[in-house]
């Protein structure tokens, strides 16, 4: 089957791309800033940020589509990603495609990650035919669970991520899913 390609997207205030040198920078900014990565199990340096982005751009290549980097359309300014990723094997939903985001502080409450994931899910359940999505996060993340009920999503399973220490709050994680049907 051949790839289904889609580089770049635009919404009403957004434009999601593939990756710059230009957004390695500020990604790096975002991933070192311990507030927006309170969620996560730690920052990243600048190193792990741009094999990150390396990554993400070989996923672009091998599968047409990925996490885009996301900026703001009046003025070009790198605010995070937000995009289509695989499901870890380990986790409910293992093998499907989750929706997913980190977006800069100065970006929150301006209800950009769900604009950007409402096209990231238009692609899944259009032109790449998907019929489920998901989306996970640590229970304690209720900002990004609530990005996920306005995009329709509901719970689909509580559980422990195998890969944050027991103990950790961070831990107890939570998977949401949204099918194409009551998309």
């Amino acid at each position: 089957m051949p790839v289904v390609r889609c580089d770049s997207l635009r919404t009403g205030r957004l434009v999601m791309r593939r990756w710059q040198d230009g957004d390695r920078e500020p990604f790096a900014a975002l991933n070192a800033d311990p507030h927006t990565m309170r969620f996560f199990p730690g920052t990243l340096d600048r190193a792990a940020s741009d094999a990150m982005i390396d990554r993400l751009e070989e996923r672009f290549e091998a599968q047409g589509f990925g996490l885009w980097a996301l900026e703001l359309a009046h003025t070009g300014q790198f605010i995070g990603f937000t995009g289509l990723n695989p499901m870890p094997d380990d986790v409910p939903g293992a093998g499907g495609m989750e929706v997913g985001w980190r977006l800069a502080r100065t970006a929150w409450h301006h209800g950009y990650a769900t604009e950007a994931a409402r096209a990231a899910l238009d692609v899944a359940f259009g032109s790449l035919g998907m019929a489920e999505i998901y989306s996970m996060t640590a229970v304690l993340n209720e900002p990004s669970q609530a990005v996920m009920r306005r995009l329709g999503l509901t719970e689909f399973a509580r559980w422990d991520h195998p890969r944050i220490p027991e103990g950790s709050p961070l831990r107890p994680s939570v998977t949401y899913r949204l099918t194409r049907d009551n998309g």
